[in-house]
Order: structure tokens, then sequence, then C-alpha cells
């Protein structure tokens, strides 16, 4: 076990689970150690999808959208973005982009998803898109918003911890491959 966890402050290894409670970071710490979190993470989600085109990913959020919120607003673009984890330290982002239009203001909106979620497990690219599309509805992080999160995917928090894990073992990936 790492001195970070130990101490109650986690390592820079576990900067995705800031906030979450000791015993939590101490498991995944264990799992870390012993060089199965990657394994453990294919073992509870071992299906990939097959969205890798940006049409493809336009339809698979467009026909979530209209399944689950049909009153939303239409949704104008959906893309892959190979900046976006980098840049903005940000996994998905939701834009409404304004302009006027005659004598009306009319808004597009706009869903761009990290590209890095191109070779994820299926349920992990399920659990971005709910989130974009609850920004559909509600823009902050409130109560409101998870609420909405977890009516569209129920387990949405789940899937939200298990991403944080993933995006540790892709991280940590060069350092367990060179022991």
């Amino acid at each position: 076990m790492s001195d970070g966890v130990k101490s109650g402050m986690p390592s820079m290894r576990l900067k995705y689970l800031l906030g979450y409670p000791p015993e939590v970071l101490a498991r995944v710490q264990g799992l870390i150690d012993s060089g199965n979190l990657a394994a453990y993470l294919e073992q509870r989600h071992p299906e990939l999808h097959i969205v890798r085109s940006e049409r493809a990913l336009y339809d698979y959020v467009t026909e979530m959208r209209a399944r689950h919120m049909r009153n939303a607003a239409p949704i104008a673009k959906v893309a892959w973005d190979p900046k976006l984890h980098i840049v903005k330290n940000a996994l998905g982002t939701h834009t409404a982009i304004s302009r006027v239009q005659g004598g009306q203001l009319k808004a597009k909106r706009e869903i761009r998803i990290a590209a890095l979620f191109k070779e994820a497990p299926a349920d992990f690219l399920r659990m971005i898109v709910v989130h974009e599309l609850a920004h559909l509805k509600e823009r902050e992080h409130d109560k409101a918003f998870y609420a909405l999160c977890c009516h569209l995917e129920p387990a949405y928090h789940a899937l939200e911890f298990d991403v944080r894990l993933w995006l540790t073992a892709l991280e940590l990936r060069p350092t367990e491959q060179g022991r």
C-alpha cells in the first residue's frame, strides 16, 4: 500500500478517485499493487462497443436521445475529440452555439466525446453519452442532474466509478508493463 493511502491522502496515481473514502482507495490501491486493476475491469466490462466513426457515434447518441429524451433539443453534431481529455480535462462536452437567424435566436447543440472512448468498454461509452445527454436538460452537476443520469442509466454511479478506475488503469499501463 502506498504511503499516501496509509496517511489518508490518495497518491497521485489515484487522481481520478479524489473524494472517495480511504477504505475504497485502499481497495483500489490493492488492485494496483497486485497488478490486477485492468483484469478486474475487463472482467466487469468485457464487451467493447463497435462505434468507431463519427457517423456511428452520431447515430448512437441520437438513438439514445430519441429513446430516453424525446422532448430534448435536437443535436446538430456529435464528434470524437482527440484533444478533449488532455486539453480540457473532460471526457465529454455539450455546447450550444447560438446565432441569430432572421428575427430569431437559434441554438445548435453539439456533443464531443473524448477519442480515448473509441477503445472503451460499451458500458463506459454509454455512461459518457448519458452524462452529456443529461446536460440537454440540466446544465449544472447538481442533484437534479444526477437524478436524470440515474433515470437514463440506473447503474450510472457504478459506471462512473468504473470509468475512473479505467482512466487510472490507462495511466498506469506503461508502469505495469515495465515491471
